[in-house]
């Protein structure tokens, strides 16, 4: 029998308050979500009117904009033909599809397409895999090699390769043994590949994980592309699986369609999701060559990936990141991506010397600006509290990091929209 919740008169942001629980939020001393009724190009859409600029793209998500005619005309044809299907033992045009569009722009030693539903998902399956790859093989390699400030997702497994802080610190004893080499800087690159080549000669490392070029939610910290190549190159010397875990840096964040695209050396495993669908919809991938499908090609079930999700390659999501992709490979979007890159760049320029700036870095389509502070300069620097209602008053979603805030846009953002994100910064430097 249903049960009766709402009282008489509830508002919407009654109701929320009452039955969820949202992500990195704290349940008391915050104020009220906004309530958003619509979405359109760069804009959400209040119930009291306001029109906010979203220049985060909805955590990293959003590549064209919001409820995009095309990808929603798409979604809705698939919707009324095939919603859902089991995919083991069935398969289906959408997946087939989109498998075969994204090797055609993956690195070309990328040869099968494995679906989930989000980043930390896809990032669990590249572990699996790599793991299993071993195993299959009677081999005995068990270690994880990360660069330390990683995020890779909130998953067990993608806990245990991020970063051991705050986050993690309630399951620490429930997550396993990883070796971290130091972030790399310009100042500890030769130390840092030691300890890497030390790690790597001990000849038990089954896998080395890593965010290519720059780290997202440790703060959009950039790294040179030719050491990563330099230990790409090493690790797979010595049999090490090399997995990148593009879910925020894939679909041209960083000026390029991923960020592997800078390296020489590429990856054996790429996680993608994020902007996989533009945003649309939850759908995940984990791509590899053939030399790690073959350790699994076998008739033998006990070597079987036994791995799998309830909507693996759900055909709605498969059908709106197959529209998000045809919008994505036009030279409209592409130059977009260029027009963001240039205009990021440019403003990093002009204020690289402005006071109390820590640093100000760009990378593509992804502009980070970080502060000083006399206090805690992590993720819980009471800075993010002054920095998120200065923005979100000015109608512009920019969610920091601590200390530290970044734009990185839909790519479909006018240039009069571009002006006004960067004008509130320049606004909220003048306050310092």
């Amino acid at each position: 029998m249903q049960r009766s919740l709402g009282q008489t008169g509830m508002t919407w942001q009654d109701k929320d308050k009452a039955y969820i629980w949202h992500p990195f939020t704290p349940l008391l001393g915050v104020d009220d979500p906004l309530c958003i009724i619509a979405a359109s190009g760069v804009y959400l859409h209040t119930e009291d009117g306001r029109k906010i600029i979203d220049a985060n793209s909805s955590w990293w998500v959003n590549l064209h904009g919001h409820a995009h005619p095309y990808i929603a005309e798409r979604v809705a044809e698939q919707a009324k033909t095939l919603e859902h299907v089991i995919f083991a033992g069935f398969t289906h045009k959408p997946a087939i599809e989109l498998a075969e569009n994204l090797l055609s722009i993956l690195p070309e030693n990328l040869s099968k397409i494995f679906y989930s539903d989000n980043g930390s998902t896809a990032v669990e399956v590249a572990l699996k895999m790599a793991f299993q790859f071993w195993y299959n093989q009677g081999q005995n390699k068990k270690r994880v090699i990360a660069i330390d400030g990683a995020y890779h997702g909130d998953t067990f497994g993608s806990m245990s390769v991020g970063e051991r802080s705050d986050f993690t610190k309630p399951f620490a004893e429930h997550l396993f043994e990883v070796e971290f080499v130091d972030f790399p800087t310009t100042t500890n690159e030769s130390s840092v590949f030691d300890r890497f080549k030390d790690l790597i000669d001990s000849d038990d490392v089954a896998s080395f994980i890593f965010e290519p070029i720059i780290q997202g939610a440790s703060g959009m910290r950039i790294y040179n592309a030719s050491l990563l190549d330099k230990m790409i190159q090493y690790a797979q010397n010595h049999n090490v699986v090399c997995i990148a875990d593009e879910v925020m840096t894939g679909f041209g964040r960083t000026g390029k369609l991923f960020a592997s695209d800078y390296l020489t050396h590429k990856p054996d495993i790429i996680c993608l999701s994020k902007g996989l669908t533009g945003g649309t919809m939850a759908l995940g991938v984990t791509s590899c060559t053939d030399a790690i499908v073959d350790a699994f090609m076998s008739k033998d079930l006990h070597k079987t990936f036994l791995h799998g999700h309830s909507f693996t390659a759900n055909p709605i999501a498969c059908a709106s990141a197959n529209a998000s992709f045809e919008l994505l490979v036009t030279p409209e979007c592409q130059g977009n991506i260029q027009r963001i890159t240039e205009q990021h760049e440019c403003f990093r320029q002009k204020h690289r010397q402005t006071p109390k700036l820590k640093d100000i870095r760009s990378l593509g389509t992804i502009l980070a600006i970080e502060f000083e502070t006399q206090s805690d300069s992590s993720y819980f620097s009471e800075m993010r509290n002054r920095l998120y209602p200065f923005f979100l008053e000015r109608n512009i979603l920019l969610r920091p990091l601590g200390n530290l805030i970044y734009v990185i846009p839909p790519y479909i953002i006018s240039d009069d929209d571009l002006t006004k994100v960067y004008t509130a910064i320049e606004e909220f430097f003048s306050t310092l």
